[in-house]
């Protein structure tokens, strides 16, 4: 049944992931891949969605597989089942850790963790840059399916170039609101002509 499916499968990355929504990313990708969920392509939209919507990126990739997969039943499954560890385990936090949180044992377990988000963190990153901007699914496919995406590449130069040098002018970082709608505009000037 794919509603206790989506619940099972995203409770599962709630409890096993750290680091947030990004460290979540590669686990999400894992397990979508994994049951045929969503294809690679839908999988980097859906992540380009969650990032330019409100809340955490985690929440909102739960929701809109759960919801692609099973409905308005599926998403609040899928969103339950991955906010319920981490709500289970800052209610455990706030009871019995806190007094706790100053003895060497424990801060060492927390300093043991910080690199493997951080790892989760870049081999997410640079899988999703080696996937969209070089076409490169698989290391075994890298010779095959490489094919540099130049509209990806010259949208990345010109938001970041638009960034720094906002930033440079008026002293303080631009809106990633603008930088995403930015990004959109130059999608469609750039796309639109192949689609017609």
């Amino acid at each position: 049944m794919i509603y206790l499916e989506l619940f099972l499968q995203f409770l599962k990355i709630g409890a096993v992931s750290f680091g947030g929504g990004y460290g979540m990313l590669a686990i999400i990708k894992e397990t979508v891949l994994a049951h045929g969920w969503l294809t690679e392509s839908e999988l980097l939209n859906f992540i380009a969605v969650s990032e330019s919507t409100p809340g955490p990126i985690a929440v909102n990739m739960a929701t809109f597989i759960g919801s692609s997969q099973g409905g308005v039943l599926g998403a609040v499954l899928a969103t339950l089942g991955v906010v319920l560890p981490a709500f289970i385990i800052m209610l455990m936090i706030s009871m019995l850790l806190m007094r706790y949180i100053k003895k060497a044992g424990v801060g060492a377990a927390m300093n043991g963790v910080r690199p493997v988000v951080a790892g989760l963190i870049i081999a997410t990153a640079v899988t999703l840059l080696l996937t969209v901007a070089f076409g490169i699914k698989t290391i075994a496919d890298a010779p095959d399916t490489f094919a540099f995406g130049w509209r990806e590449a010259l949208i990345f130069v010109l938001v970041a170039a638009g960034a720094t040098l906002y930033k440079k002018i008026k002293k303080k970082a631009l809106s990633p609101i603008i930088l995403i709608l930015f990004s959109g505009i130059m999608g469609l000037l750039l796309y639109i002509p192949q689609w017609i």
